[in-house]
């Protein structure tokens, strides 16, 4: 298992942080080759499942989590949502963590803890570490 932190500060306000963090379907126009769906439709609240699948074709695979603490930031509160990891193929947890920052910024911690079979941790830290700080980057930008 490897456990990896991510770290920004963003011009935008707690609650635009937030909205754009938990945009689940947004996070897979910004992973590369995957798709997310959320169930049951509507507002995300503890309990909601959202998964994640990734690659292509018979090496296509499911990332099912499941929203155990659902936090919004309120009137300058940090916001904390975290996802079980519930599948076969991944393991582990997402903890996505939204903090007053200097000069009314959000401060983004996005932390994780993963165990994916035949994949060494190294390899598994630097490529989750790439994939997730990209993705961040650009969900953070709105693009």
């Amino acid at each position: 298992m490897v456990t990896f932190l991510l770290e920004r500060t963003a011009p935008l306000s707690q609650d635009e942080a937030w909205r754009r963090l938990t945009e689940w379907p947004r996070h897979g126009e910004v992973v590369p080759l995957t798709r997310v769906t959320v169930v049951p439709l509507g507002p995300t609240a503890e309990g909601t499942r959202v998964v994640a699948r990734s690659g292509i074709g018979l090496l296509a695979f499911d990332d099912p989590m499941e929203v155990t603490v659902w936090r919004p930031p309120a009137d300058g509160v940090s916001g904390l949502c975290r996802l079980e990891k519930r599948g076969r193929v991944v393991k582990g947890w997402a903890e996505l963590e939204v903090h007053p920052g200097p000069g009314g910024r959000a401060r983004v911690i996005w932390r994780e803890h993963l165990r994916v079979p035949l994949l060494p941790g190294p390899l598994l830290r630097m490529a989750a570490r790439s994939v997730f700080g990209r993705a961040l980057n650009r969900l953070l930008r709105g693009t």
